[in-house]
Order: C-alpha cells, then sequence, then structure tokens
C-alpha cells in the first residue's frame, strides 16, 4: 500500500487524477476501521490532513461552506447557530477524540446509511462542492446517495466541501443506538422547520440501503400546516397531523435485519423520531426560538 501526502489541493486532485483508486483518508474513522478488518486492502491512500483550507468554513448570507475536513468538535461549538441539526447530530459521533479528527466530507465518502450526518445534512438542504482536474461542480444532496455505500463522485473527484443552508427555523436531530457513545445507529432521524419557505425536510438514516428523504410525510404535513394556518398561528400540530407524519416517515423507510436491529424495530423507531423531533421543533417555532437543542433523544 502506497502512502500518497499533497502539501496542496492543486497536488491532491494531480494524485487522484493519476491514481484514481487512491481512497482519501483525513479523519480516518471509517477508512482505518475498514483496513484494521483486513475489509479493504487499497493500493494507494491519499492522506488530506496537509490541506489546511479543507478544515475552514465561511458562512455567506444564506449559506455556510463547511470544508470537507472541519471536525465535529468545530462544528458543535462554532456552528450550532448556523447549523443546530448538524451540532446536534455531530455531539452523537463516537468519542471526543473521534470528533475532534472526523468531519463530514468522510461521512458523504463513504455514504454509509448509517452515517451520523446524513439525515441532518438531507433535512437542511445542501449541496457537496467536488472538484477534479477537470473542474467542479455542485452536486445537490438529494441526487448524492446513488447505492449502499456508493455515491455520486468520479472516480477522479474529491469532496472540498459542503455548502449547507443556514438554519432559519428550528432543526432537531434524534438517534437510536445500543450504547450512549461508541455506536453505530440503529436508525436516526433528522428534522428542520423552514419558515421562510413554509416548508419540512426531513432525513432518515440507517433504515434503508441509503440516507433518504421521508418525500411522504414531509409533503403530508407541509400541506396540513399550510391548509390549517399553522405557521401563522404557530398553535399546536393536532395528535391526528402528528400520528400520520409519523406514519408517513415510518413508510418511508426500508431497512434490514441486522445484528443492531431487526427491520420491524426500525421501522417502528423511526416513526417514534419523526413524531417527537417534529413535537420538539415546532414547540420551539411557536416559542419563536431557533434551533433549540432541547429534548434531544
Amino acid at each position: 500500500m502506497d502512502f500518497l501526502r499533497p502539501a496542496s489541493w492543486e497536488e491532491a486532485l494531480a494524485a487522484k487524477a493519476e491514481h484514481p483508486t487512491a481512497v482519501p483518508i483525513a479523519g480516518g474513522t471509517d477508512v482505518m476501521v475498514e483496513i484494521n478488518f483486513d475489509h479493504r486492502r487499497p493500493e494507494y491512500l491519499l492522506d488530506l490532513n496537509r490541506i489546511a483550507e479543507l478544515r475552514e468554513w465561511e458562512t455567506g448570507e444564506e449559506t455556510v461552506r463547511l470544508g470537507a475536513s472541519v471536525p465535529y468538535t468545530q462544528i458543535m461549538e462554532e456552528l450550532r447557530t448556523e447549523l443546530p441539526g448538524l451540532a446536534l447530530a455531530s455531539h452523537t459521533v463516537a468519542s471526543p477524540q473521534i470528533r475532534n479528527r472526523g468531519g463530514v466530507g468522510g461521512n458523504l465518502g463513504t455514504a454509509s446509511p448509517a452515517g451520523d450526518a446524513h439525515p441532518a445534512l438531507l433535512a437542511a438542504g445542501c449541496e457537496v462542492e467536488v472538484e477534479s482536474v477537470r473542474g467542479s461542480r455542485l452536486i445537490p444532496i438529494d441526487d448524492f446517495y446513488t447505492g449502499v455505500k456508493r455515491n455520486a463522485l468520479a472516480e477522479d473527484e474529491l469532496i472540498r466541501a459542503v455548502h449547507i443552508k443556514k438554519a432559519d427555523g428550528p432543526q432537531q436531530y434524534s438517534k437510536v443506538g445500543t450504547r450512549n457513545a461508541m455506536v453505530i445507529a440503529v436508525c436516526a432521524f433528522g428534522i428542520a422547520l423552514h419558515p421562510e419557505t413554509r416548508t419540512v425536510r426531513t432525513g432518515i438514516g440507517s433504515a434503508a440501503p441509503t440516507p433518504i428523504r421521508a418525500k411522504a410525510a414531509e409533503e403530508f404535513l407541509n400541506a396540513a400546516l399550510e391548509e390549517g394556518g399553522f405557521w401563522e398561528s404557530k398553535k399546536i400540530i393536532t395528535p391526528s397531523i402528528a400520528k400520520q407524519f409519523a406514519e408517513l416517515a415510518s413508510g418511508a423507510a426500508n431497512p434490514i435485519d441486522d445484528v443492531r436491529g431487526t427491520a420491524n424495530y426500525r421501522r417502528h423507531a423511526v416513526g417514534i423520531m419523526a413524531r417527537r423531533t417534529l413535537g420538539w421543533t415546532w414547540e420551539s417555532y411557536r416559542g419563536t426560538s431557533r434551533g433549540s437543542t432541547e429534548g434531544v433523544a
């Protein structure tokens, strides 16, 4: 196994073009596990840790441009207001040591359905900035996941940053695991209220072959909130609406049985998380606060 250590982004792109099978490594929290268990033996590892710009972010008027290697710890500490859902998801990632190393780019590159960042990214709405020596492009998050641990990257492309919409309303994240830390999600659910467009977006993790949105649940809830005048009145969402939203979210899941949980349990848990996170975000919206972090399960 050869170890490539580019000193700049341009060198990294050139190395990836010359060695398309090279596996990028930054935090290494996914790649090293596969290598240590001999599940993967790449010919080349492409070390991106010397490229400082991947650990930088900038806040624009509507979006945050988040470098692919910005550690989860910094997201939690410095971007909680702009990206509350992703900050909550970051809290659930492994241990403090791993949160200090890992970043969103690793989750996206691995594209595991159990990646903790995916539901929050889907709910917030974002685009993935990728680049090669041929040029750069933005991939909408809804088009990024193409299969089990597969994404829309071309073989010579690297993830540079993620452009995430700044929160204009409350966001929440919930994860079920077999213990409180250092655990792969049995299932996870993210939700974001977008009052400016009067829409709700969701994200489901570890309950389908890829991270997904519960689109039927979103469409139902968007219509119910609009028709009932909920956005203007901020009245309590009725139990029947919350129940239907939860059932549709559960129905969006397409899980499997594995050592962490059964398919039936995952469907049930997704519905419970959908109902609870909807309640938490709506109560936060009714209180006119933004990005509440209370009530996380």
